[in-house]
């Protein structure tokens, strides 16, 4: 199932003041302004980063975007089901909330809207939709593109943890078309073909495979080697600082080698970093 996303335009456009465009994320629970949250709720902006991310009351948002679809009637399908999770994270509400959507509607404008909206949390859901519709690596990988290039922090990463467990289950086919997606110009597609494979990572399921044979990814990894984008440099040197912490003698042979082949600064970097753990 693939549909083409595009972008629209938000209805009801609201002039948003400048000291809340211009915010700065709050560094803790506590400093988190008031305002600022009213204006997430009601989806009117994006989250600045995962304080913030954390703390929208993401049913509060539903209401209005179900307001805004006029499928005000879906919501206790999705209270029932987030309040039936056994464990109640903000990830594992993106996750319901999307699986939800899908047992409701196959409207492509209503994943549209979603997939587009202007705050970043209905696009997480939007991910998470594409996570619940069985389809083939390729047609996920593909689905799952825009928002791995998503500008947005939030909906990137939701776009890693809602392919990951495919990716385990069909490992060779991701690191093929991954090893194309290397050569995207967008570094945020760039740095999602190293993330989403990363052996351990970070809130994702580990992938025992690469964890044993970390020379499965070489075709994903050598081409970023000298990566000038410090997003990409970072996870490549975090994926091969995975790596070692099972078989340190193949990323020492990887980091000699590259250390050989180019005197690049952005190599270096990589380097430094994924020898951080051997190094200790």
């Amino acid at each position: 199932m693939l549909i083409d996303l595009k972008p629209t335009e938000q209805p009801n456009i609201i002039m948003i003041p400048e000291h809340i465009i211009n915010r700065k994320g709050a560094r803790s629970n506590k400093d988190l302004n008031p305002e600022v949250l009213e204006y997430l709720n009601n989806g009117m902006i994006e989250t600045a980063n995962l304080i913030e991310w954390l703390a929208v009351d993401q049913l509060k948002l539903l209401k209005v975007v179900l307001t805004d679809l006029d499928k005000t009637h879906w919501y206790d399908s999705f209270y029932e089901a987030v309040s039936n999770q056994k464990k109640t994270t903000a990830n594992s509400n993106t996750k319901v909330i999307g699986a939800t959507f899908t047992q409701l509607t196959n409207d492509p404008k209503i994943v549209h809207y979603l997939s587009n909206h202007k705050s970043d949390i209905p696009r997480c859901w939007a991910a998470q939709y594409y996570s619940a519709i069985e389809m083939s690596i390729t047609e996920r990988l593909h689905t799952i593109k825009p928002f791995a290039a998503d500008h947005h922090f939030g909906v990137r990463e939701v776009a890693i943890l809602a392919t990951k467990e495919y990716i385990i289950q069909d490992l060779d086919q991701t690191i093929m078309i991954l090893s194309n997606w290397v050569k995207n110009s967008n570094e945020n597609i760039r740095r999602y073909a190293v993330e989403a494979i990363r052996p351990i990572g970070v809130w994702t399921k580990k992938i025992d495979e690469l964890k044993e044979s970390p020379e499965k990814a070489i075709s994903v990894l050598n081409p970023l080697k000298s990566d000038s984008s410090k997003y990409v440099k970072d996870a490549v040197g975090n994926w091969l600082n995975d790596a070692s912490k099972t078989q340190s003698n193949w990323v020492l042979n990887i980091c000699n080698q590259w250390e050989r082949e180019t005197t690049s600064k952005d190599t270096k970097y990589i380097i430094k970093k994924a020898l951080r753990s051997i190094k200790k």
